[in-house]
């Protein structure tokens, strides 16, 4: 119930972030509020009936639709639009990795439609954009059709299909063992930032245990939230071929418009600290378990002028990125 390992070099990072980041405050969740999970027990968000009946189908429920992934380099314009999925990400791949990890601002970004939603989060990747795609997906997200309002909330994905019969958010199908009685998945985060205010933020830390070869998940610096048995996986099963951090909304031109839904802040990266939404410390995991910053990062957007992603390296944030959007402006129509 334990991973054998941790990444090397992870403890001295937390002591050096949690003595130089006084600007950024870190979060809980709003269930806590109401009191704590009994020692042997874990916390399961409750489903309830009218959390079903909003998806499009009960096969459907709590899954991705199909073809949302981010592909950089070889993205077929049709397949994009097609989708009608956005991303403002940067990337690493040409590697064999074994986690990853960030920390990220958490904001309450605005959905036009109740079946759009607006996430930021890490993947990692392996095989190819076909039909066999392998996916670790965390991160925060504000997604109505799937919880019923408009908060947003820790979650975990995964699939081994490509989104096609494997997979789900969360604990809704079984696949991620979660082992931590604190943090529920799929439960509100607060606070969250503010636009010219304080900014809340959240660690998150993938890693494949060398000795066991489960893909384990740490949330902050002290809780081991779970796993992902390594028999879900066909390449993920040895190694990543591809991580990816930033941020994704969905695109439903219901009114023969760009939506207005909102990615991170909402703002532009342009804008940069308190306004503009952000990945700092982003790390990989390599060959040896060892975290280590990316090398050759690419960034990747469809409409830059809709959600646009700047990256950079900086003193104690290392390397990060700024991303989001408000969606449609003037220049995105």
């Amino acid at each position: 119930m334990k991973p054998s390992f941790h990444p090397e070099g992870l403890f001295n990072e937390m002591k050096a972030l949690s003595k130089s980041d006084k600007r950024s405050k870190p979060v809980t969740q709003l269930w806590q509020l109401n009191g704590r999970c009994p020692k042997g027990t874990v916390p399961i968000r409750r489903t309830k009936r009218e959390d079903v009946l909003r998806a499009n189908s009960i096969s459907r429920f709590g899954k991705k639709k199909q073809r949302t992934f981010p592909q950089p380099r070889s993205a077929d314009p049709d397949l994009i639009s097609q989708s009608g999925h956005q991303h403002a990400i940067v990337y690493v791949e040409g590697d064999k990795y074994y986690g990853a990890k960030a920390t990220i601002n958490v904001w309450e970004p605005k959905i036009q439609q109740p079946n759009e939603f607006s996430l930021s989060q890490m993947w990692i990747l392996g095989g190819s954009f076909g039909e066999d795609l392998n996916s670790i997906e965390v991160g925060w997200q504000v997604s109505p059709d799937l919880y019923g309002d408009n908060n947003s909330r820790l979650f975990t994905y995964w699939t081994s299909d490509a989104y096609q019969a494997t997979g789900c958010y969360n604990l809704l199908c079984s696949g991620f063992v979660q082992i931590n009685n604190e943090i529920a998945m799929g439960a509100s985060i607060f606070p969250v930032s503010r636009y010219h205010g304080s900014q809340y933020d959240i660690s998150i830390l993938v890693w494949k245990d060398p000795k066991e070869g489960n893909w384990w998940m740490q949330f902050g610096n002290d809780y081991v939230l779970g796993y992902w048995p390594a028999l879900l996986f066909s390449y993920l099963s040895d190694s990543a071929s591809m991580i990816e951090w930033g941020g994704e909304v969905v695109n439903s031109e219901a009114d023969g418009q760009h939506t207005s839904t909102q990615m991170g802040s909402g703002h532009f990266p342009g804008e940069g600290f308190g306004k503009a939404s952000y990945f700092r410390n982003i790390q990989i995991v390599d060959g040896s378990n060892s975290l280590r910053p990316p090398k050759d990062i690419g960034t990747f957007t469809e409409q830059s002028s809709c959600y646009d992603v700047q990256h950079g390296n900086h003193g104690e944030w290392g390397s990060y990125l700024y991303y989001g959007g408000p969606g449609r402006n003037p220049n995105c129509p």
